[in-house]
């Protein structure tokens, strides 16, 4: 019979041996931690000059219009008084309940004890107070140049974004009782994933978003058999085995962008769009990236345009036998494929027969969601980390891509793995997310302060290759696909840049969903739709207006457009020929090089 000694003795143990986790585990992060190699500090805040401007704006209204400030002040203040008064009447009435909560819905606070424990829905009350007032402060600050307004929007929401109640141990009741539950495992769980994560990392803080162990890729994941036919400084060519007995004789190339690795497009056999192209009857090639290490720190957009798109197209017409190709560019690939076109078009080169391109921008006139990353304090920081460093280490990249979506993608995350002590989910998109390259240095500076920040390529023409390349040059067929609620390229600034293609025959689909979700979206799953519009003379709204919906995936739509323009059918090709060997299975070995160094 158990005693309550024994239970005690039993507790008491199980303390000591959690304490001595946490001795050691302190220890490892110590040492995790002073393995980091900062980035440039510059990177981490905005220049003060933001906030300079806008406290100089703020005095200066309160200077001429105190009475609007003071309101705008004393309203706040009344609300927290009164919030404060409403907390304490119940309490003083004898009643442990919260009181009234006229507080919108939001799915951080899904805990019912947010509603009804009177600490808890004080704190959330309070908090989305404070967060209120804060963004009214920020609205209310006029005489702000546009861009200025967008970086303090941005600023401001990653402040009110961090302070959530729920991103602190003693305000989350998710976690307060998980660790009851689990007689404070949890955290000692959670405490071992935050030191794992600053150790795989370098000493960077980078919230793993999935179980690494779970995928391996050419097994669950980039698993389409092919062969790599051609391999070069800058990447691999891999041609994949074809699955009907005939195919089309112009073959297809995709390039994916190399911030991120190509298998976002081979992830399931469920949903991968390579085996579908090629389930289509199409000879299908993919190029797969060098993760560049510091060694690559003078390669810049010619290079990866000369022995990248230009060695790509070569091979492919040795290969088949075929002088032309059909192409397709993925975001940044889609941005560098434009310029070849144009420097192809320079030099009388019909290689490309038709071009598609998936969420690809061409026109940076407005960036959008990345107005705060595109001013001259970050790109200045971004060349001094690179000059340094001879890359943009990819964790640079990733940061500021989640913190688009901080609390999808940084917040809650860290909240289940640090607090709640749960393990990463076995999920191949987010497996995928974190599995990220690096920049060469003069690259990087070449895409940011040309094409970004000047926006050459849209406006007047950009220097590559001893040519002025402009997106008027390219007249060969073009097709667009952009996302509805991509956040990375709008689609009404990719749509904004396919009207200044000097194309005749353009065809522009706005596909439902995001920069991932709408791309990789098999017909099979039935899940989003598309529009379509043949008027691209219309402005955005109105071409949105007036476009047709379409259930279903855009795929189906769009291998009709392409099977016009690839010719004949003929027997299938194996991949490779005398000339070009197979080196090694798909998906390769480039693909497989992390982004460490």
């Amino acid at each position: 019979m158990t005693t309550k000694e024994d239970v005690a003795v039993e507790n008491m143990d199980r303390l000591s041996a959690n304490l001595a986790k946490v001795e050691e585990l302190s220890k490892r992060l110590i040492a995790a931690m002073s393995n980091r190699k900062a980035a440039n500090p510059t990177l981490n805040s905005p220049d003060q000059e933001v906030f300079m401007n806008a406290a100089t704006s703020y005095w200066q209204q309160m200077s001429h219009n105190p009475a609007k400030l003071f309101e705008s002040q004393l309203e706040f203040w009344g609300k927290s008084v009164k919030h404060f008064i409403e907390a304490q009447q119940v309490l003083a009435q004898g009643k442990l309940e919260a009181p009234e909560d006229p507080t919108p819905t939001d799915r951080r606070f899904a805990n019912p004890l947010w509603k009804t424990n009177p600490y808890f829905n004080y704190v959330k009350q309070q908090y989305m107070l404070n967060a209120e007032a804060l963004r009214a402060a920020v609205q209310n600050i006029e005489d702000l140049e546009p861009i200025e307004r967008k970086r303090l929007d941005y600023f401001s929401s990653q402040i009110i974004d961090m302070m959530a109640p729920t991103n602190f141990l003693g305000t989350n009741p998710d976690a307060l009782e998980k660790a009851m539950e689990t007689e404070g495992e949890s955290l000692v769980r959670g405490l071992e994933n935050l030191v794992a994560d600053i150790e795989a990392s370098g000493g960077e803080l980078l919230v793993r978003l999935s179980d690494g162990n779970a995928f391996k890729l050419g097994e669950n994941i980039g698993s389409t058999p092919g062969s790599v036919v051609f391999r070069n400084r800058m990447m691999e060519l891999i041609q994949y085995k074809p699955t009907t007995e005939q195919v089309h004789a112009t073959p297809l190339i995709i390039f994916p962008p190399w911030i991120n690795k190509f298998y976002i497009m081979d992830l399931k056999q469920q949903n991968s769009l390579i085996k579908w192209i090629t389930d289509q009857g199409y000879t299908l090639f993919v190029v797969s990236w060098v993760n560049p290490d510091p060694s690559y720190r003078d390669v810049g957009m010619e290079d990866y345009i000369e022995d990248g798109f230009l060695a790509a197209i070569a091979e492919v017409k040795s290969i088949t036998g075929q002088e032309q190709v059909n192409a397709v560019g993925y975001c940044i690939a889609g941005t560098t494929l434009s310029l070849t076109l144009s420097l192809m078009k320079h030099r009388g080169d019909k290689s490309v027969k038709s071009a598609t391109f998936f969420t690809t921008l061409t026109d940076f006139s407005d960036q959008g969601e990345f107005t705060p990353f595109l001013q001259n304090d970050f790109i200045d920081g971004i060349e001094k980390e690179v000059d340094e460093i001879g890359v943009l280490r990819s964790f640079i990249m990733a940061r500021t891509f989640s913190f688009l979506r901080s609390n999808d993608l940084i917040y809650g995350p860290a909240i289940r793995s640090y607090m709640m002590g749960e393990a990463p989910p076995a999920f191949d998109l987010l497996y995928w997310n974190g599995d990220g390259a690096n920049l060469p240095a003069k690259m990087a500076k070449d895409y940011l302060r040309k094409l970004c920040q000047s926006n050459e390529f849209a406006e007047g023409g950009v220097e590559f290759l001893n040519e002025r390349l402009q997106s008027s040059d390219i007249d060969i067929p073009t097709y667009f696909i952009a996302c509805e609620t991509d956040h990375i390229a709008a689609w009404k600034d990719s749509y904004r840049g396919a009207q200044k293609f000097g194309s005749k025959n353009k065809t522009f689909v706005v596909s439902e969903s995001g920069h991932i979700a709408g791309i990789v979206n098999p017909p099979s799953k039935k899940k989003y739709g598309h529009y379509t519009n043949s008027d691209m003379s219309l402005s955005s709204d109105e071409w949105i207006k007036t476009a047709k919906f379409h259930e279903g995936s855009w795929w189906p739509r769009w291998e009709s457009w392409l099977a016009k323009r690839s010719g004949k059918m003929i027997p299938a090709r194996e991949p490779g020929d005398s000339n070009h060997p197979e080196l090694c299975p798909a998906p390769g070995t480039y693909v497989a090089t992390p982004a460490t160094f």
